[in-house]
This record gives structure tokens, sequence and C-alpha cells, in this order.
């Protein structure tokens, strides 16, 4: 992929209302231009990206497989996907099975190859991926403290009580691995039987004991009403193995916002993205496309875009600004089925905030492209008229793109 300095749009301080509900961002804009948010769940890890120990480490061209670093049985799809994720085109959650993001993938892969459009991991496009034969399916990591720190804490289902929150991070160290590695929880428990990363445990012939479960007792505040910290399957220091995601290498030269750095590296996404000179959401194939200056597919994500209530906005439409780490002005009088009891909330930013990590704002008012708390409804469940990625795809395409970057939405 071609490296891309980091992008930084300057947003106004108060952005139009969205269909979405983002009606500002609080930020402050640092001497680089770069938007900051006021508070992030990034923040506290933003030295992350230092030097980051679950990073892939891959084999460097067409070097040889260390066997020592070979999974323990062969799983053909997930390796695919997670070659796939790290070429930009996304199977959404990489859980292994042949899905319909999964499917989007490999769509997209073979449009860019000028191959037959099948959807199939047919034997012409393993062919194609053979040269990354290399790239295993999964890796085992050991657990940092600093990773697993928390604090992890329920989010509450009224506005009222998640705009008490100072941030809506994730509730358990089981879900921010999740992200971190592209997947969910369930298959990292499936990778992880009994806690042990699967194939280890066979080689002592033993039945592994159960890592203890973790919590971080950390309040939100010194009150008796805080809510109780959650419990993990995973801890700190543990080895486990995870989805051998890719392309989350971070130069920390490329971005001003220590915030966001901290973001990327809770997420796995590398600093070095191509640039993309258009964006194509398409209602009918439920994708969003991202195009280079020579009309070449860099990227496909499959999307969640509108609803019967809010439907998507055909048309062309220009980028006004992109904001990390985005508060969220809940405003019930845009949503067909808040509350009659509802009042405008300002959210904290998160990863389970309503829009995520990131809000890439339209012209085209009430109107952006997001991110989501539940990365497994992608391109399963309807949005309120927004286009929504999981937040890794969001932190990648909001690097991939400007204010030049034209958008549009097709049926």
């Amino acid at each position: 992929m071609n490296k891309l300095r980091h992008l930084s749009l300057t947003l106004p301080l108060v952005l139009a209302a969205g269909a979405c509900g983002l009606n500002g961002t609080d930020s402050k804009t640092d001497e680089s231009g770069a938007t900051q948010a006021s508070t992030s769940p990034a923040a506290a890890s933003a030295n992350a990206y230092a030097a980051d120990p679950m990073s892939s480490h891959d084999p460097v061209g067409n070097a040889p497989l260390d066997p020592a670093a070979a999974d323990d049985k062969p799983r053909p799809m997930m390796q695919a996907q997670v070659v796939l994720d790290r070429l930009g085109f996304a199977p959404g959650v990489v859980d292994g099975k042949d899905g319909m993001s999964t499917r989007n993938a490999i769509t997209g892969f073979q449009k860019a190859n000028h191959m037959a459009v099948t959807g199939k991991l047919d034997d012409a496009t393993r062919q194609a991926l053979s040269q990354w034969s290399n790239i295993t399916a999964t890796r085992v990591v050991t657990i940092p403290a600093e990773f697993a720190a928390g604090p992890f804490l329920p989010i509450p289902e009224e506005a009222a009580d998640k705009a008490k929150l100072p941030a809506l991070g994730y509730t358990s160290l089981d879900e921010k691995l999740a992200e971190r590695f592209h997947t969910t929880v369930a298959v990292l428990k499936e990778l992880n039987p009994n806690g042990v990363p699967a194939g280890m445990a066979s080689e002592t012939g033993a039945s592994p004991t159960p890592p203890p479960p973790s919590a971080t007792p950390v309040p939100l505040a010194a009150s008796s009403d805080s809510p109780a910290p959650t419990t993990s399957f995973f801890r700190a220091g543990q080895q486990i193995r995870v989805p051998n995601v890719g392309g989350d290498t971070i130069d920390p030269t490329q971005v001003d916002d220590k915030s966001w750095l901290g973001t990327l590296a809770m997420l796995g996404v590398g600093t070095q993205q191509p640039k993309a000179d258009k964006i194509v959401v398409d209602k009918s194939a439920g994708t969003l496309q991202a195009f280079d200056s020579q009309g070449k597919l860099i990227a496909q994500f499959t999307a969640t875009m509108g609803s019967s209530h809010d439907p998507l906005p055909l048309g062309d439409w220009k980028i006004l600004g992109v904001s990390k780490n985005p508060p969220f002005h809940y405003n019930p009088n845009l949503f067909w089925d808040a509350k009659s009891t509802d009042k405008k909330e300002l959210l904290p930013p998160g990863p389970n905030g309503p829009v995520g990590v990131v809000w890439i704002d339209l012209s085209k008012e009430h109107y952006g492209i997001h991110g989501t708390p539940n990365p497994e409804t992608i391109g399963r469940a309807e949005s309120h008229g927004c286009v929504r990625l999981t937040n890794w795809d969001a932190a990648r395409l909001a690097q991939m793109v400007s204010g030049s970057t034209k958008v549009s939405f097709v049926a």
C-alpha cells in the first residue's frame, strides 16, 4: 500500500446536528490543526504505540515461516481473512466463517485484481492469495499489563446515565482484546479453550486449569452508586492465541494527537494507509469502497447504511471534517425511536459510544460515516441513516480521507 501521512482536518467546534446524533465535538485544536477530543479512554494508553508487544511480526517477502510461529492446525478461511484485512478488503470480524462480510472482502479483492468476481474463495482466488501463504491465520501473544489495566465498567442503557461517565470505554478486557484483533469474544474463547492457546494444552497431556477471571476495580467516582467493575475471562500476563491481523505498525511521527495514537494501538490499526480520492457507498452491495486518484479500488468495507425510517441519502457529498474520539450529542428529536422522556445529553467519547471512535462529517446535514460499539452487527442491522463501520475500519478510513475526497452514495 502507498504511504500516507496522517491527515487531520480541523472541525468547527459545533458540527451540524446529525441523524446519528453528533452535534459537536467539544474539541480543542492543537498547534498542528489536529482536532482532539477533551476526553478519551485511549488517553491512558497513549504510549502503547511505542512498542506494542502484541503487534504482528511477519516473514519479510517470501521468507519461509518460522516453524515456532506456525498455526496449531490449518485454518484456511481465517488465514484468507487476515490477509484480506491486511490488504484493505475487510472481512468485518475475523472469525474463520464464510459470511456476508467475508464474501464482500473477497469480491473487493477480485475486483481490484481484475479477476472473475465470484465472492468465493475459489481456486483462482486461493492462487492469487498464495503469495501471502507465509502469513499465519493466528499467532500467540502475551497480554501486557498496560493493555489489561482498565477500568472496565458496564455501560448503562439510559443516555442520562451514560452522560455521567467520564468515557464510554470497554466493558471488559475480553471486549477490548476482541476489538484489538478484529474479532469477537466468542472466537477468542474458541482459540483458547480453558484459557490456553489451542494446540498448547495437548503438548503436556494435562488438562489446563482455567485462568482466574480478571477485574480492574477502578471506580468512576468515590460514590456508593458507582457501577461495579466487570470481570473478564482473560487476564494480564496470559498467553493467548489470536487472529493474526496485521498492518498494525504505528509511526508516531505521523500523528500529533497522542490520544489518537492510543486509539490506533488499541484497535491494531497502523498509520500507513493509502490515500482515498473517492469513496462510494453502495446501498445494494452493502459496501463502502475507496478508490485512489487513478481509479483503482484500494479498500472495501462492509457497512451498515440507513433504514426505512432514515434512508441512505443518495447523491454526491463532501467531507467537511474528521473528528477522532468524538463525544456524542444525543438529541432525541432526531431519533424516531427515542423515548418521550429522553432529554438532550452530551455523551463522553469512547469505543462504546454511539459513533465509536470516529465521525467523518459530510456536507449532507445530519449525516456522517462513523464507527460502532457493536462490530458484529455491521451489515446485519439498520442505522439511523448514517454509514456505520467497525471501529477498526472507521479508524483506517479516517486516515485515508481528506477534504478533497469525493463521496458518492449510490443505490
